[in-house]
């Protein structure tokens, strides 16, 4: 499966002369991936990027605004000085379309062109939102992966076809997870079966009826929110994401045929650890909502088992893993997918409790500054002292703390500022607006936060093997290429380190608003 000939060197040489397509570039995994490949093989030929864009200037401006124009880029910026403009238009093409669409939207003529280029497509578009619509997550993680499939088939020398999914497919399995593919139809609820083309239909009836009911859109985006949710819970996922990512796996092991396809499903994507910027990130990941909200104080209590592992990733392993993947699989013949847990549970497990006691030791240590109206800034005023915050370790618990604590509060406050008319509506208003943030919160990531799976890792291991002990027979020949350059062993990190020297700084300088 993984050549003997994989080390650092033949990654870099793999991609020259290599034209890519990367899906979802647009978003955190997308630009360190298309940095990364640029910064260690300027001689890769073209790197098409599939944007949402009405034209090509419109993409073209995405793609500066949003990709190249971000702070990850300084280090190519730097090195390229006042050629990085023209370095940039030689070697990227923006192509406005859309993964939900057929042909990804491409226009006939541009269909055929591409098609003719690309070597490598790699797939990292996706709605990540937990709660997302169903028919948006539908369009994006099912059609999408379908859509991705027959557009592979078209390109007649592609080599391989990469593409992300999520480790928390496994939806809330306990036990070790094995790196194995979805068959078709298959759920994580015993005694159902999922039928792919029923789901759609459903989406589809739905969205007619309500058309036919003149449906406002507050009242269609609940809906199709809560009818995602409903589903997914109906054979066993816990969210609309993780359930649309796994139909989208389906579809690929099922319509590739004959094709090279690497599935890699990361964990909890973190901040970059160390190139080309540790501690970048962008987007607010599982772990963040609970970090800024204790930094805010927002949050005093969280529902989680400190004692359970917190399997994360940082984005730059990922990408270096990715990278490695699919030079060790191109233009392979293999029968199955190659699936690629990207984790930490099992190699190099840490515990909640790291996390809880950094978070508080970092924001002691580093008090941010509440500002004058009270609402938590970061520049002015008063330090933000954190307290120690309280753990629940089970869902019911948690509710029944905040039940006592401000659901009781909140309806005499209610009931007070009623017959009061009116004196106590701020109050009401806020203590409404806290137990309302909490609890969506909690309730979104009790699934991640009381998991108690953790993810075989034996595929990557083999690839990591593979990597390490041929990096150290060409050192031993005289080469001197890092053998980090390509790392993704996450038993290298320290986590406490980590966490309150790259990441929990990293939280504050580029997530928070």
């Amino acid at each position: 499966m993984i050549g003997d000939e994989v080390d650092s060197d033949v990654v870099v040489r793999y991609f020259r002369g290599k034209s890519i397509l990367i899906t979802g570039s647009t978003g955190f995994l997308g630009k360190v991936l298309v940095e990364k490949i640029l910064r260690v093989q300027p001689d890769v030929k073209k790197i098409f990027l599939l944007i949402r864009a009405a034209d090509v200037e419109s993409a073209k401006q995405r793609v500066e605004t949003e990709v190249t124009g971000r702070e990850i880029f300084q280090i190519l910026k730097n090195k390229h000085g006042n050629g990085f403009e023209g370095f940039i238009q030689e070697k990227i093409c923006p192509l406005p379309g859309d993964v939900m669409y057929e042909n990804l939207g491409l226009g006939p003529a541009k269909l055929r062109e591409v098609c003719k280029e690309i070597d490598i497509i790699v797939n990292g578009a996706a709605t990540t939102n937990f709660y997302e619509r169903y028919d948006v997550a539908f369009d994006t993680n099912v059609m999408g992966a379908k859509h991705i499939c027959e557009f592979a088939k078209r390109c007649s020398k592609l080599k391989m076809l990469l593409h992300v999914s999520t480790a928390y497919v496994a939806g809330e399995q306990e036990g070790v997870v094995l790196e194995k593919p979805f068959r078709l139809g298959e759920t994580l609820r015993e005694g159902t079966h999922l039928d792919i083309e029923s789901e759609l239909n459903l989406i589809k009836e739905t969205r007619r009826e309500l058309k036919a009911n003149c449906s406002s859109e507050k009242v269609e985006r609940r809906t199709m929110k809560d009818l995602g949710l409903k589903r997914a819970r109906e054979f066993g996922w816990p969210n609309t994401y993780v359930f649309t990512k796994a139909m989208g796996e389906m579809l690929l092991g099922h319509l590739r045929g004959d094709l090279p396809v690497v599935i890699v499903r990361p964990s909890i994507i973190t901040s970059i650890l160390n190139e080309p910027l540790p501690g970048w990130m962008e987007g607010i990941r599982t772990i963040d909502s609970f970090i800024i909200g204790y930094a805010k104080q927002a949050l005093s209590i969280f529902l989680v088992d400190l004692e359970l592992i917190m399997d994360v990733i940082p984005g730059d392993m990922v990408v270096n893993a990715m990278m490695v993947a699919m030079a060790a699989h191109s233009e392979e013949q293999a029968q199955q997918l190659s699936i690629y847990h990207l984790t930490s549970s099992v190699r190099h497990p840490a515990p909640y409790a790291v996390l809880a006691e950094c978070g508080h030791r970092y924001f002691l240590h580093n008090p941010l500054m509440r500002s004058g109206s009270g609402s938590g800034g970061k520049n002015s005023g008063e330090p933000v002292r954190p307290a120690r915050m309280r753990f629940f370790r089970t869902l019911p618990r948690f509710r029944a703390y905040m039940a006592v604590k401000f659901r009781l509060p909140r309806e005499i406050l209610r009931l007070l500022n009623i017959a009061l008319c009116g004196a106590f509506s701020r109050r009401y208003d806020e203590l409404s607006r806290k137990y309302r943030y909490v609890m969506h919160i909690a309730e979104l990531y009790a699934p991640y936060a009381l998991f108690k799976g953790c993810f075989d890792d034996s595929n990557t291991e083999r690839l990591r093997v593979a990597m390490a002990n041929n990096n150290n027979n060409n050192n031993n020949n005289g080469q001197d290429r890092k053998y980090d350059e390509f790392g993704f062993d996450p038993k290298c990190i320290d986590w406490d380190d980590y966490f309150y020297r790259v990441h929990i700084p990293g939280v504050v300088k580029y997530l928070w608003d």
